[in-house]
């Protein structure tokens, strides 16, 4: 209103939203803390038929409340290059846009404005893909399971889905592409190709509870969680300490929400909770595998969840990824026993009585210990895996744990199939006592998994195989 600023006021109260500063003749609207991006950027890989999910950050706005506006190159007349760019408007308005066909060759442009919901709006910026549309593969292995998993089931359901998606860190290595993998076509082992093909597969299963596994810590920052978060989802995630890789858990926001996390590695816990010095007095009569077990980096993530049309059913959700090699049985079932207490310590004395759903790639088929322990709720010490690395690497005891869990998607022929090796390895458990498994959607068929010979291949991102289950409240 004209009067003079007192040097002493402060600046949050000089500041006053829609005021008018005058300097001299100058004149400056006051706008306090408007929506601003901080990071807007596109994948490096576009393909006909694939959503792209743009990484949009921003200051004061939210996502989900800013403008997009999609543009594609104008194809130049005669053929020839085109002088000078020229960008024609797309009919998509959404933070998704999937390109046809037709853009295949094609260069895409996004402007976007950040917004915050009370129709506050900043400045625009725009971001250009670094090449051109390019085709997609055609048939992929998810697009026949796509069909049973077209809507978001609902609210007294749960659709979870686990998933080995193979990280890039060892899909790209000189091992993977001459003897793990050699009947991949290099291109589709290349980390933006596979992600093109993960998010479709993805957001595609509509699910409300994903559990991964073999996660890089980039493809989780730039690439699942925004292009996840836009169809609902929130992401957490837990690193391996000695690797780049880790796990990632997405609930789906309108369904869930966070009460907690109670991550641990399971070489520190087994040293430092008090809860497993019984185990880890066990396990110092045995140094070999103690220092084995010590050795490895596996995690287990642990989110409690709370229902939100429902608030007094919550939900303990557990996902992990058990030490890999053929002969570690005894290290696995040292890592399950750590696993299956915490659970207990969660889903018993911190919340009492609450549902387990317990998702993984395991490392154990069927007729493992490892699988025989968290199906039956115990093991006896003269189990023969507790020999799995010889006689002088044998550590016996008897384990047990209170839960009665049940393998919701059976014991599939394998969910694993890769040259040298196909079986059963991942899981999702569930508490027999609280869920039930609604629906379970079928495995893609043997001749789709074959069709070029084994996984990964450039219909299939990974070499696991996702499995997706409907469950429901007793």
């Amino acid at each position: 209103d004209g009067a003079a600023v007192a040097e002493e006021v402060p600046n949050a109260a000089a500041w006053q939203d829609g005021a008018v500063l005058h300097i001299g003749d100058a004149r400056y609207r006051v706008e306090r803390n408007p929506p601003a991006l901080t990071e807007l950027r596109l994948p490096r890989s576009l393909l006909a038929g694939f959503p792209v999910c743009p990484k949009v950050s921003a200051e004061f706005a939210a996502p989900q409340h800013c403008l997009f506006r999609w543009f594609r190159e104008q194809r130049p007349a005669g053929g020839g290059d085109a002088a000078g760019e020229a960008w024609v408007e797309t009919a998509a308005a959404e933070r998704v846009f999937t390109p046809s066909n037709a853009l295949v060759g094609l260069r895409l442009k996004l402007r976007c404005t950040p917004g915050d919901g009370e129709q506050r709006y900043g400045p625009a910026r725009e971001v250009e893909s670094s090449g051109p549309v390019e085709a997609g593969p055609g048939a992929c292995t998810f697009d026949a399971r796509h069909l049973y998993t077209k809507k978001v089931c609902g609210h007294g359901s749960v659709r979870a889905v686990s998933y080995n998606i193979l990280a890039d860190t060892y899909a790209q290595t000189e091992f993977s592409r001459t003897v793990l993998y050699p009947y991949c076509a290099p291109y589709a082992l290349e980390i933006d190709y596979r992600q093109n093909l993960l998010k479709k597969e993805l957001a595609g299963y509509s699910a409300d509870l994903i559990c991964l596994q073999e996660v890089d810590k980039s493809v989780f920052v730039d690439s699942l969680a925004p292009a996840l978060d836009a169809f609902g989802l929130e992401g957490l995630f837990r690193i391996k300490e000695k690797q780049h890789e880790g796990l990632a858990t997405f609930y789906r926001r309108d369904k869930f929400s966070l009460l907690s996390q109670h991550d641990i590695a399971f070489s520190e816990a087994l040293l430092s909770e008090p809860l497993h010095k019984e185990l880890c007095e066990r396990l110092a009569k045995y140094p070999l595998v103690q220092e084995k077990v010590l050795q490895r980096s596996s995690v287990l993530q642990v989110s409690v969840l709370q229902s939100t049309t429902d608030p007094p059913r919550k939900l303990c959700v557990a996902n992990t990824h058990l030490y890999w090699h053929p002969k570690g049985g005894n290290i696995r079932l040292i890592q399950i026993a750590v696993a299956m207490s915490h659970i207990k310590h969660v889903a018993c004395d911190l919340y009492p009585n609450i549902p387990v759903i317990f998702c993984g790639d395991f490392n154990s088929t069927p007729s493992s210990g490892t699988y025989s322990f968290i199906s039956s709720g115990s093991i006896a010490e003269d189990h023969e895996d507790w020999v799995s690395n010889g006689e002088e690497e044998r550590c016996s005891m008897s384990l047990s744990h209170p839960f009665k869990l049940l393998s919701a998607c059976g014991e599939p022929a394998y969910t694993n199939y890769v040259g040298g090796f196909h079986g059963c390895l991942d899981y999702i458990f569930i508490d027999k006592n609280a869920l039930e498994v609604e629906q379970v959607i079928p495995l893609p068929s043997h001749e789709e998994i074959t069709t070029h010979q084994a996984l990964p291949s450039v219909s299939h991102p990974s070499d696991h195989i996702a499995l997706i289950c409907d469950l429901k409240w007793k």
